[in-house]
C-alpha cells in the first residue's frame, strides 16, 4: 500500500516522479502528491484524485530534487490537507509508508515546542521531528537519523530538504524502498516498476537502512549507523511485464498470463527427471529430513493457499500440517515444536503481518523457515533459511490471480519432495505427478478457453448483492479464494462455506436472489456435494456449477453448469481457481466497478 518516488538529477524530475507514481497506482491509494526543490524553495502539489489530476497541476512545475507519494489512508479521511509530501516550516518535506505508533506522544512534544500541526495524518511528526534536528546546523543526514531513533512503528520514507537543492535522505524499516541507481542521478522507489522508465540498476535496502542520495553518489548506513556496501542487481522487469498490452485491464492480462507463470514457476522441476530438495535452498538437505510438521502462516489469498496444501501435506506426504493467518498467531500464545517447518507465503515478501509472524514463529524457537514469495530479495526470503520464488512475473492488478495459483503450483512441490523424502511416493508416481506439472499450463490454457462462456454467465449477477460459494475438500478453500474475488473487485458480499455445512445455517439464506456457486469436481466427495446442490434447487436457488467434464451433471431450470476441459485430481484446485477468477472479473465488468483498483483496498499490505 501506498507508493514513493523519489529523485534527484540535472534535470526536470516532475514528469518521473508522476510516471513513477502512475506505475505504482496498483498498489491502492486515495490522494497524491509531490514535492519539488527549487531556488531554496520547496514547490509542493497535492490532490485528492488520482495521479492524473496530479499531473494535471504540476505540468508547469520545475525541480531537479523532489518526492512524490500515494496515499492509503490510516491516520486522516482521504484529502488534499492529508495527502503526502508533508512539510515543516517550508524547509523540510516527507513522505511516508507505514504507521508511527507513538505520533500522538510525539505531536504532544513537538506541539509543546510550537510546532503547528496542518494534517491528521501520523507522518507529519516525521516532518517536524527531523525540523528539530536539522535546526541545530547539522546535516539533513544526521537530523534524520536522530529522528528516526524515536519513531516507533514502520516506515519507509523519503526526506528532502528547501536548502540542501540535491540531496535526498530516505530509510526504511518494516516498508519495502529501493534505490535505483543511474548515471549522474539517482532514485529511490517503493517497487521497482516505478522505476523502469529511468533505470534497471537496483539496490535493495536492508532493515533499518538509511540512504543519503546525491547527485554524483549515494552512500547507505545500517540500523547501527555504520556506513555499509550494499549489491547493485540488474532487475529482471522490463516495460513490457508491466504495460496493459492488448487486454481491458491488468487483472484480465494476469489472469492469462498463468499459463506462463506456472511454466516459469515449474521449470526447473519440469526439466529434470526426478524431484530434489536443493530446489528449496541449499540447507534443505539437511532440514527436510527432520521435519515432523508443518505451520504455514499468511494472510487474504495466500492464506487460501495454504489451506488448499494441507490436504496435499497430509494426504500426499502424510505430514501434519496446520495453516494460521499471520495476523492471529503473531499475538496467541503458541505451543513450538522445534523440528516443524514454518512456511511464509506472500506475494510481495513484504505483507507486515506475515513478516511479523515470521519472527515471532522465530523468536519461540523456530529455526526451519521457509518463504513463498513471487519477489527476490523481499524481506521474507532474506529472513527465511529456505525458499522458492514462484516467478510470476509482477501482478499490478490489486486481486491476486496469477500470484495464487503459482504459490498452489510451490506448495505442491514442496508436497512431493517432502513425500518422497518420507518414502511415501514411488518412482513410477514420482514420475506420473512430473508428467502432470509439466501438462498442467496447457490444462489451464484450456480452462481459459471458456472465457466467453463465463462472460455469458456473469450476467446473471448484474443485479445481485449477495452470493454463496459451497466446495468440499481441496476445493473448499477455492470457494473461499472465488468468494474472496466476487467481493474484492464487484462489492457483491459472498460467503464460502463446505458444502456439507450448508444445512447448518447458511441454507436459510437461500432464495432466488441469491446465487449460489458451487466447485464440482470428479473426486470422492461428488455424490455428497450432488445432494448439497439438490438442497439448494429445492429452495429455489439458481445454481452455477464449475464441474469437471465427467461429472455428469446437467443444465436444467434454475442450474447452470460450466464444464471443464478435464479432471487434474490432485492439481484440480489449481484448475478450478482460473474460471472463478473470471467470474468475478466479468461480474465486476457488469457493475461498472474499477476492476484493478477496487476501493479500499491495496496492493501490498504493509501496515498492521
Amino acid at each position: 500500500m501506498c507508493g514513493i518516488v523519489g529523485a534527484v538529477g540535472k534535470r526536470n524530475i516532475v514528469s518521473i516522479l508522476v510516471n513513477g507514481l502512475l506505475r505504482l497506482e496498483y498498489r491502492g491509494y486515495d490522494s497524491a502528491g509531490l514535492v519539488v526543490v527549487h531556488d531554496g524553495k520547496l514547490n509542493r502539489v497535492r490532490s485528492a484524485g488520482r495521479v492524473a489530476e496530479l499531473g494535471e497541476k504540476s505540468a508547469n512545475t520545475y525541480g531537479e530534487t523532489g518526492i512524490a507519494h500515494t496515499r492509503w489512508a490510516t491516520h486522516g479521511i482521504p484529502s488534499e490537507r492529508n495527502a503526502h509530501p508533508h512539510m515543516s516550516r517550508d524547509l523540510i518535506s516527507v513522505v511516508h509508508n507505514g504507521i508511527i505508533e507513538n505520533y500522538e506522544a510525539l505531536r504532544t512534544e513537538l506541539s509543546a515546542q510550537g510546532y503547528v500541526f496542518t494534517s491528521d495524518t501520523d507522518t507529519e511528526v516525521i516532518a517536524h521531528l527531523i525540523h528539530s534536528h536539522y535546526q541545530s546546523g547539522g546535516t539533513l543526514l544526521a537530523a534524520t537519523q536522530a529522528a528516526l531513533t524515536r519513531l516507533v512503528g514502520a516506515y519507509a520514507i523519503g526526506v528532502v530538504a528547501a536548502n540542501n537543492p540535491h540531496q535526498l535522505i530516505a530509510a526504511r524499516k518494516g516498508s519495502p524502498l529501493l534505490l535505483g541507481v543511474g548515471e549522474g542521478e539517482h532514485f529511490v522507489a517503493s517497487d521497482m516498476s516505478a522505476l523502469l522508465q529511468v533505470t534497471k540498476n537496483v539496490v535493495y535496502l536492508e532493515e533499518g537502512d538509511v540512504v543519503e542520495v546525491n547527485l554524483a553518489d549515494y552512500r547507505i548506513f545500517d540500523a547501527k549507523g555504520a556506513e555499509v556496501t550494499r549489491p547493485v542487481h540488474v532487475s529482471e522487469l522490463d516495460n513490457d511485464s508491466v504495460e496493459l498490452g492488448e487486454y481491458q485491464h491488468y487483472m484480465q492480462k494476469e489472469i492469462h498470463e498463468q499459463p506462463q507463470a506456472l511454466a516459469n514457476t515449474l521449470e526447473a522441476v519440469c526439466n529434470s527427471q526426478s524431484l530434489v530438495p536443493g530446489i528449496f535452498g541449499a540447507d534443505a538437505n539437511a532440514i527436510f529430513p527432520q521435519v515432523e510438521s508443518i505451520l504455514i502462516l499468511a494472510c487474504g489469498t495466500s492464506h487460501h493457499a495454504g489451506m488448499v496444501a494441507r490436504y496435499w501435506l497430509e494426504e500426499i506426504a502424510g505430514i501434519p500440517c496446520t495453516v494460521e493467518i499471520a495476523s492471529e498467531y503473531r499475538y496467541r500464545t503458541s505451543v513450538p515444536n522445534p523440528k516443524t517447518l514454518v512456511v511464509t507465503i506472500s506475494q510481495s515478501g513484504e505483507t507486515a503481518d506475515t513478516l511479523a509472524a515470521l519472527n515471532h514463529a522465530k523468536d519461540t524457537g523456530h529455526t526451519f523457515t521457509l518463504a513463498i514469495c513471487n519477489v527476490p530479495e523481499s524481506a521474507i526470503i532474506r529472513q527465511s533459511k529456505l525458499r522458492l520464488l514462484t516467478r510470476a512475473g509482477p501482478e499490478i492488478g490489486v486481486a491476486s490471480t496469477k500470484a495464487f495459483t503459482t504459490q498452489l503450483a510451490a506448495l505442491f512441490l514442496l508436497t512431493l519432495v517432502l513425500a518422497k523424502l518420507r518414502g511415501r511416493v514411488s518412482a513410477e508416481r514420482e514420475q506420473q505427478f512430473l508428467h502432470e506439472l509439466r501438462h498442467l499450463p496447457i490444462a489451464v490454457q484450456k480452462v481459459l478457453a471458456l472465457e466467453p462462456q463465463i462472460a455469458e454467465l456473469s450476467k446473471h449477477f448484474a443485479d445481485k448483492h449477495h452470493a454463496l460459494f459451497l466446495g468440499r475438500g481441496l476445493h473448499y478453500p477455492i470457494a473461499l479464494e472465488g468468494a474472496l474475488k466476487l467481493k474484492e473487485i464487484s462489492y457483491i458480499h459472498a460467503e464460502a462455506y463446505p458444502a456439507g455445512e450448508l444445512k447448518h445455517g447458511p441454507l436459510a439464506l437461500v432464495d432466488e436472489d441469491m446465487p449460489v456457486v458451487s466447485v464440482a469436481p470428479n473426486d470422492a466427495l461428488l455424490e455428497k456435494l450432488k445432494s448439497n446442490l439438490q438442497e439448494v434447487k429445492a429452495r429455489g436457488g439458481e445454481l452455477f456449477v464449475f464441474a469437471d467434464a465427467d461429472t455428469h451433471i446437467r443444465s436444467e431450470e434454475g442450474i447452470h453448469i460450466l464444464q471443464m476441459p478435464e479432471h487434474a485430481g490432485f492439481l484440480s484446485p489449481i484448475l478450478h481457481t482460473v474460471p472463478l477468477q473470471l467470474l468475478a472479473y466479468y461480474v465486476a465488468l457488469q457493475k461498472g466497478t474499477d476492476v484493478d483498483k477496487p476501493r479500499n483496498l491495496a496492493k501490498s499490505v504493509t501496515v498492521e
